[in-house]
């Protein structure tokens, strides 16, 4: 049973215009004040400051003071990404941008296994070994990488970071440290690009028109990164999504037509569900460098190269989360907390797990790729339950910690694996309460589904783009007589309805909704019970015309009172 809580205290609106509908969910979501209101519904990028998203504007001064010098003094400089979504967008945005103001500058791309998350020593080791760079920059980690840093101190290398982290206890000592916690990497990068621009770029015809078009790759990164569609980022996805829908990458299209995708269709739903995977897959599966070398490549047979490796390794990625999430299902207990090892794990997909065994248990998971003397883990959990201070809670047996509130990983040594998981249950039992196990639906305001037309989903789209931070407006209706049921999909995943409900004129709102994963819910309907439905606004085209549909998030069935 999920639990729905309604936002505006109201009930059952029966004349309200779209106008006062957007009033509603603005306030919502706390943009109440006319200067809010204007600045969300009118957002700039010239409001995208280091002040506004929290840089310190001397560190961003002795970046581009460091990489100045090195550009003149024909310094080799390597731009050091992560491996996922986030790091990867970042890096070429990073890399082009160097490369372009004359820089002497390679891309590094660590190995999940080999190397781990982060600025190593044997990353650090690798690179001195085929490059005599001078400066490394890393993007979307190091704020933590005191002892890296220091190691590449001492092989005479700089070091300059981007990174969006949470500092362990104080920023490391570095050339320079452009850090804010309020944005994403690849949006983080994306601002110290405009930044080189701006200073080094005076020689550069059109650099504005290139700093735009990087805000395609910063808005894939932002939301792969599920950062909170607010402020800056929101900015960022709404302009990054208008030049996704014209881009002009090579390596972007290709990976689009793979993918099945339209340009002039995309949207944040086709961006975490289809393209942010397809990118994550190479570093989880095998290694990120290709996945790097496709955004930048200027080579349009090598675009469709890559761009097809990249399908590939996605759907072996899926089946590989496929069968361990299969196997997770049968070792998991009742405990409140979900604490699974397997040798089988596949350390590249064991956080796609832990989110499968929330999704279905709507439990916190940590789920454990063991081997013989460490084992590495990540962890999901629900929403009100910081997983970071439950892991933390056990540091004094951990190797490294880090993450967020909702997902983290760790590294442990596998014979203390036992002795982990009891503190982790104690951890559980004292601060997860029982509420936080019932998965709330938060709707925008209750109303009958006459309300909800066309027109209103057209003036919803004000409000978008949608996701973390900034969710889909959703509503409540009531008493929803059923006039026809069915389920589709394989395996009768998704159930399809047509509803019909009378209007206070005196006829009748009819309307398709499609309840993707709710095909259970089928056998418990009766065309003579009317339900109650909790919904999006979305369209469905066919044969070239629109028509409205609602997109089902919950059904109930009330409970008749005899």
């Amino acid at each position: 049973m999920k639990k729905w809580e309604i936002l505006h205290k109201t009930k059952n609106i029966k004349h309200i215009t779209n106008e006062q509908i957007i009033e509603v969910l603005l306030n919502n979501r706390g943009i109440v004040t006319a200067k809010d209101k204007d600045s969300f519904l009118h957002s700039s990028l010239d409001s995208i400051t280091a002040k506004a998203i929290g840089v310190d504007e001397y560190e961003i001064k002795k970046a581009l003071a460091r990489i100045g010098k090195a550009i003149e003094q024909k310094e080799s400089v390597v731009v050091y990404t992560d491996y996922d979504a986030d790091g990867v967008c970042s890096g070429a945005i990073m890399w082009e941008t160097l490369n372009d103001l004359g820089a002497r500058v390679m891309p590094y791309v660590p190995h999940r296994v080999d190397e781990g998350y982060g600025l190593s020593q044997k990353g650090i080791d690798r690179i001195v070994n085929t490059h005599k760079v001078k400066l490394i920059v890393t993007v979307d980690h190091g704020v933590s990488a005191q002892s890296a840093i220091e190691y590449a101190r001492k092989k005479g290398i700089d070091t300059i970071i981007i990174d969006h982290h949470l500092p362990s206890d104080k920023l490391p000592t570095c050339e320079a440290c452009v850090h804010t916690t309020s944005l994403c990497a690849g949006g983080l990068t994306w601002f110290t690009a405009r930044e080189l621009y701006k200073k080094f770029g005076a020689k550069i015809s059109h650099w504005e028109e290139k700093v735009r078009e990087f805000l395609e790759l910063a808005s894939i990164a932002t939301v792969a990164d599920l950062v909170p569609l607010k402020d800056a980022n929101r900015t960022i996805v709404k302009y990054g999504l208008s030049e996704i829908n014209q881009t002009k990458r090579l390596g972007l299209k290709a990976l689009l037509r793979e993918a099945g995708l339209r340009i002039g269709k995309i949207g944040t739903y086709e961006i975490g569900r289809m393209i942010a995977p397809r990118i994550n897959a190479m570093g989880r599966i095998v290694h990120a460098l290709d996945a790097l070398r496709l955004l930048c490549t200027k080579d349009t047979d090598k675009a469709d190269t890559l761009a097809k490796l990249l399908c590939e390794v996605n759907t072996q990625r899926q089946q590989l989360t496929q069968e361990a999430s299969a196997q997770a299902f049968m070792l998991v207990n009742e405990e409140k907390i979900i604490f699974v090892a397997h040798k089988n794990f596949n350390q590249g997909v064991i956080g796609l797990v832990a989110g499968k065994l929330v999704e279905k248990y709507y439990r916190p998971a940590v789920v454990i790729s063991l081997s013989e003397q460490y084992a590495k883990a990540s962890a999901r959990s629900v929403p009100g339950y910081n997983i970071v201070d439950a892991l933390k809670s056990t540091s004094n047996i951990l190797e490294s910690v880090g993450g967020h509130p909702m997902a983290a990983g760790f590294t442990v040594e596998a014979s203390k694996l036992d002795t982990l998981k009891e503190m982790l249950l104690a951890h559980a039992n004292k601060n997860l309460t029982d509420d936080l196990l019932i998965k709330t639906i938060r709707a925008d305001l209750e109303v009958p589904i006459g309300v909800v037309t066309l027109a209103l989903f057209n003036a919803l789209s004000d409000l978008s783009p949608f996701g973390v931070g900034n969710p889909e407006p959703t509503f409540v209706s009531r008493n929803i007589d059923i006039l026809a049921a069915g389920v589709v999909g394989k395996d009768g995943t998704h159930l399809k309805l047509k509803l019909r409900q009378p209007t206070a004129q005196g006829g009748d709102s009819i309307v398709d909704a499609i309840g993707f994963g709710l095909g259970e819910i089928y056998e418990t309907l009766s065309s003579k019970v009317p339900i109650d439905i909790v919904y999006g606004v979305s369209t469905n085209e066919w044969n070239g015309k629109t028509s409205l549909q609602l997109k089902l998030k919950d059904v109930r069935v009330p409970v008749v009172m005899k």
